[in-house]
């Protein structure tokens, strides 16, 4: 009988992540996850539907960050600030997770069933912030059309952070992407 150990479902992550970067994901079944963590599959479907919402267990707690972010932002804050003030503490919480990050971009970009996933997130958070947005006041469709943007701009600043020699903090890359959106739209 297996006994229980703690951190399982991290455990499980960092299994999975492992064994995806060696074989690829398409190559890497249940089974071989649960034993590289030391558990049972039965355990590993007790944490995950499937072996692809691994890399994406994060997505609910990064969707709530940026949702609380926007509710919390000032009275006084311009639409974009709003979601400046949510890429910040999107940022403050990647500190130090750029090499899991850069693993876990490897893999997805390795597979267009990944991507496919990766976009259905990318979606459901743009549907939150502008729920967010609609919460706070912003009307339909300067709502959307700034969730839209903030997105791409995590987006960039996300590719720009995990790229390879790439040093600099999230929060800068995430500053200096949005500043440049604000250039382009002001027409600079």
């Amino acid at each position: 009988m297996v006994r229980w150990e703690p951190n399982a479902r991290e455990r499980l992550a960092k299994a999975a992540l492992e064994l995806y970067s060696e074989r690829g994901y398409e190559r890497t079944t249940v089974a071989e996850i649960a034993k590289q963590a030391g558990l049972t599959e039965r355990t590993f479907f007790r944490h995950y539907a499937d072996k692809r919402e691994v890399l994406f267990d994060g997505a609910g707690a990064l969707q709530e960050l940026f949702v609380k972010s926007v509710a919390e932002a000032p009275e006084s804050a311009a639409p974009i600030d709003m979601v400046a003030a949510a890429l910040e503490a999107v940022s403050a919480v990647f500190v130090d997770r750029r090499p899991f990050a850069r693993k876990r971009q490897a893999v997805i970009m390795a597979n267009a069933e990944l991507q496919e996933r990766e976009l259905i997130k990318l979606a459901a958070l743009s549907a939150a912030l502008s729920g967010a947005l609609r919460h706070r006041g912003v009307d339909e469709p300067a709502a959307s059309l700034t969730a839209e943007a903030g997105l791409a701009v995590f987006k960039i600043g996300f590719e720009r952070w995990v790229a390879e020699g790439e040093e600099r903090p999230m929060g800068e890359l995430m500053q200096e992407s949005l500043d440049q959106l604000k250039a382009v739209t002001a027409g600079s």
